[in-house]
């Protein structure tokens, strides 16, 4: 059963210039492995871009309510190049109230955007 479904698309040069004026953002918004490609170089901003835009709709499949941590939602990739998520602490106890037990993500960047679809399965 689909608990709730979120979508969202962020501006990837308007994303990366807050980057940029913002000391500590990325660092607010994402785990130190989401700041990471596999090999160990940094992750580009329309990659980051499309990881903020699966955490904004992750927040709306749960219904946007307040007091979610941003780096309570880790957004990951499988071997098989699959998206996914990883919940804990403020994110995890929302998901469990509302009966979620598995997430799909999908994540896209092209012609400036970066979007995302999360869907909160139960």
């Amino acid at each position: 059963m689909i608990i709730g479904v979120g979508i969202d698309v962020a501006e990837i040069e308007r994303f990366g210039a807050a980057l940029e004026r913002t000391p500590g953002m990325a660092e607010r918004l994402f785990v130190a492995g989401e700041l990471l490609l596999p090999s160990g170089e940094r992750r580009g901003v329309a990659s980051l871009a499309a990881r903020f835009a699966a955490k904004e709709a992750l927040a709306k499949a749960l219904g946007a309510p307040g007091g979610l941590r941003w780096t309570d939602a880790e957004v990951y990739v499988e071997e098989s190049g699959q998206p996914r998520v990883r919940v804990r602490g403020s994110v995890a106890e929302r998901a469990e109230v509302l009966g979620v037990r598995g997430w799909h993500v999908s994540l896209s960047h092209d012609a400036g955007v970066a979007s995302a679809v999360v869907i909160a399965e139960g």
